[in-house]
């Protein structure tokens, strides 16, 4: 099988949240799903995490309908389910017991085996001036680069 590109990210995630700690889960995905994962048709806007009952769903993830679907098709923001061990899932739920803390997925992407998996963290969420100063950050890096190129 060859080298996957599928690499889908949450680009608020690293903005919004200062993440703290990340793992790396399966997703319990329907024929449909997968087949539009693979044509890179998902997205992580507004999607977050949740613990119910010992385990992980994460919620709100747009994948796309697949085209030849038919009537088989998925519905697009259905929960879905996160497989990880009982070990990690016991740590997650120490850290989000917290105050403050959340699980953000940060990324999907397809490995070498060809199995979907998703990149989660635990985060904390930034104040403005937080945000702020990681733009002013960003900007700083943007003219140091462009001054090493002139």
């Amino acid at each position: 099988m060859s080298q996957s590109t599928i690499n889908i990210k949450n680009k608020r995630a690293t903005f919004d949240y200062e993440l703290l700690e990340s793992f790396t889960a399966g997703l319990v995905l329907t024929g449909t799903e997968i087949k539009s994962i693979r044509l890179g048709k998902a997205s992580l806007v507004d999607t977050y995490c949740i613990l119910e009952k010992g385990e992980l769903w994460v919620r709100n993830m747009n994948i796309t309908e697949y085209f030849y679907g038919s009537y088989n098709n998925h519905a697009v923001r259905r929960d879905r389910k996160l497989l990880l061990n009982k070990k990690e899932l016991r740590k997650i739920e120490r850290m989000v017991k917290e105050t403050g803390f959340t699980i953000v997925p940060t990324r999907i992407f397809i490995n070498d085996r060809g199995l979907a998996k998703i990149n989660i963290a635990i985060a904390k969420g930034k104040k403005t001036y937080d945000k702020r100063q990681t733009l002013r950050e960003k900007d700083d890096k943007r003219m140091m680069d462009r001054a090493m190129k002139n």
